[in-house]
Order: structure tokens, then sequence, then C-alpha cells
């Protein structure tokens, strides 16, 4: 519960200054072009920061450096509520991602060690569920602060946050005698084992081309409904936030659905959703068909995608803060080259055709992950 808290901190920390960027700019009297900078500089730093955080967990114990990010955090947050100007406030949201960062990466590893196998799948689905609901809820927490009481008001609730989930899981990590172990071993020197590793690899691919083909689209499905159905910003928001309410639905059956139909039924149903749902928004008629499918295509996404996470945790036992933060990072590289990619693809062709591919694309995905999975289970060496 208290790193679904923590994810659900670092969410909302992630998303909290989405609907600011009119109010910081005519705070300081900038472009809105100029103030998306606060944006870009958090989410650039979140992703970067993956190659450390997760060696430095490996040392120093999961949950106690989870807390020192969270602390910094809390710091980072501190700065942007008395931030002068804006160059000063896009060095902060910068310090909050870096710190933030270390939050989910360290989270999934930590019940990588404590969990088996078999109910993993459960406990990390119902850990997703936090930071789903933290990125649901970021926008509407920094939008109804700054409309009442101001937007400094919303880093520092930020910043509060930080520092008492931090407290309380310093306490946890103390009782629990999470301390690490083993020498501290640089990044590239872990990520260059992996990399040659047949477990490490197919994993460490796939889920660097599903960031690619999965949010390199998404990122522009709320574009696409008012560009195509004439959607006010907050009816385009409200539609693309039915995806966390796709990936919450997930959550709640999950346990169930890892019964039902295992790993390999998983990956492929995940896929045959995700190919209906772009299918189906390529196609719709109108913004409130559409609006259905978004919400379904959060369920497929964490089908597969979760699936993909927990075999993150078993790539490199040993090191499994470097491993899972590893694939964080692929993740990341794929989801940055995927935006650039599909807006340049939306210019010249249109969001539609796009959709439509990359539905072909997830299933073809994961079935080729799906073949890896069985192929996993008749030769587990």
């Amino acid at each position: 519960m208290l790193l679904a808290l923590a994810g659900f901190v670092s969410g909302a920390s992630m998303r909290v200054s989405d609907p600011l960027l009119p109010t910081l700019a005519a705070e300081f009297g900038a472009r809105i072009r100029d103030v998306a900078w606060v944006l870009t500089a958090f989410t650039a730093a979140y992703g970067l920061f993956q190659i450390i955080h997760g060696s430095l967990g490996d040392r120093f114990g999961k949950l106690r450096m989870i807390a020192i990010g969270l602390g910094l955090a809390a710091v980072a947050a501190a700065g942007c509520a008395v931030a002068a100007s804006l160059p000063v406030l896009v060095l902060f949201r910068f310090l909050t991602g870096m710190t933030a960062g270390a939050v989910i990466p360290l989270s999934l590893a930590f019940i990588g060690d404590k969990v088996d196998y078999a109910g993993r799948q459960a406990l990390l689905g119902r850990f997703i569920a936090g930071t789903l609901l933290g990125q649901s809820f970021g926008p509407l927490i920094g939008g109804v602060l700054s409309d009442t009481v101001g937007w400094r008001a919303t880093f520092l609730l930020l910043g509060t946050a930080f520092l008492i989930t931090g407290g309380l899981l310093a306490r946890e990590g103390r009782l629990l005698g999470d301390r690490g172990g083993g020498r501290y071993a640089p990044p590239w020197q872990r990520y260059g084992v992996m990399l040659r590793s047949a477990r490490a690899r197919p994993v460490l691919a796939t889920v660097g081309i599903e960031g690619f083909l999965f949010f390199g689209a998404f990122g522009f499905v709320g574009t696409y409904l008012k560009q195509r159905f004439g959607l006010s910003d907050t009816l385009a928001g409200l539609a693309v936030a039915g995806f966390g309410i796709g990936g919450l639905a997930y959550s709640l059956v999950v346990g169930r659905l890892v019964r039902r139909l295992g790993e390999s039924g998983l990956v492929r149903g995940g896929g045959v959703t995700l190919l209906i749902c772009f299918s189906a928004l390529a196609a719709a008629p109108s913004a409130w068909l559409a609006a259905p499918f978004v919400v379904a295509m959060g369920f497929g996404f964490y089908m597969l995608h979760n699936t993909l996470q927990v075999r993150a945790t078993e790539m490199a036992p040993e090191a499994r803060g470097a491993a899972v933060s590893f694939f964080a990072l692929s993740l990341f590289f794929g989801q940055a080259v995927g935006v650039f990619a599909y807006g340049w693809l939306g210019e010249h062709a249109g969001y539609a055709p796009g959709f439509a591919v990359t539905g072909v694309a997830l299933l073809l995905l994961s079935l080729r992950f799906r073949a890896r999975l069985i192929g996993l289970a008749r030769h587990p060496a």
C-alpha cells in the first residue's frame, strides 16, 4: 500500500503541471511553447536517471533509495513553489523528475525481491493502479488548486506528499531491514551483461518497440479527436483519461485473468484488444463511438505491458533494481522516438492510417513475444 501511495504521488507529479501552462505563461510573461519546458524537463530527467536509480537500489536498499528520492523530490517541489523565474522553475522541475523517477522501477524491483513469481503479476497490477490513479488525478489536482489557491500551492502540496510518503517508506525500510548488498557496479557494466543475456534481450527489445508503437501513437489521440470531431480541450482530455480507467479496471481483475489465461493468454489478449481498439479509433464515425475504445485500450495495454514488467523482474535477479531500471529506460527511449516519428507521420499522412498500422504492429509484437514465452516454458534453461 505504501508503494502504491508512492506511485500515486510520483504519477501525480508527472501530470500535475499539465493544466498550468497558460497560468505560468501569464505569470512569467512567456509563450506557451517556452513554458512547455516545464513538462519536458521533468519527463527527460524522469527517464534519463533511471540508469542511476537501479544500481543504487541494489547496493543500498530499494526502499531506502525510494525514501531518499522522495525526500529530495520534496525539496525540489518546494523549490518549484518559490521559483521567481521560468528558468528556475524549469530547473526545479528537472530535479523533481530526477528524484521522483526512483519510485516506479525500484518498487517493481522490490516486489520482485519479496514476492514469488506466481503471485507477482497480480501484485504488480495492484501497485500500478496507484500510479495510474496519480496520473489520472494529477491534472485535476493541479487545475483545482491553481484556480482556487494559486499554482504555487500545487507544488507545496506535492512536496508535502513526497515528504510524508518518503518518511513512511523510510520507517518501513528500517523495519524490514532493507539494506541492499554487494558492491556498487556502474550501470553500464550491468547493462552490458544484460544486453548479452538471452533472457533479457527479448524483454528489452519488446518493451522498447512497445513504447515506440503504443505511446508514439497514443500521444496524438487527443489531437486526433480534436481535429476530426471538433472536441474542446476538456472533452478531448476526458476521452484520453479513459485510458487510465481501462488500466484501473485491469488492476481489479488481474488475479483472475492470470489464473484463467496465463501469461501467454494475457499477451495474446492484449495484442488482439489493441488491434481492435486502434482500428476502431481510426474508423469511428463519432467521438462518442471512439471514446469506449480508448478505455478498452488501457485494459489491453496493461494485459501486455504488465506481463512484460513481470518478466523484467526476472531478467537479472541478482541485480533486479538495475534490470527494471534498464527496462524503464528502454520504454522511455522507445516512447521518445515514437512521439517524434508519429508527429511527422500525422503531419504528412494523417493520424488515422498510423493508428491502423499501429494496431496491426502491436498484435504482431505481442504474438512474437508470446511465442518467446511458450519457448521459455518448454525449455526453461
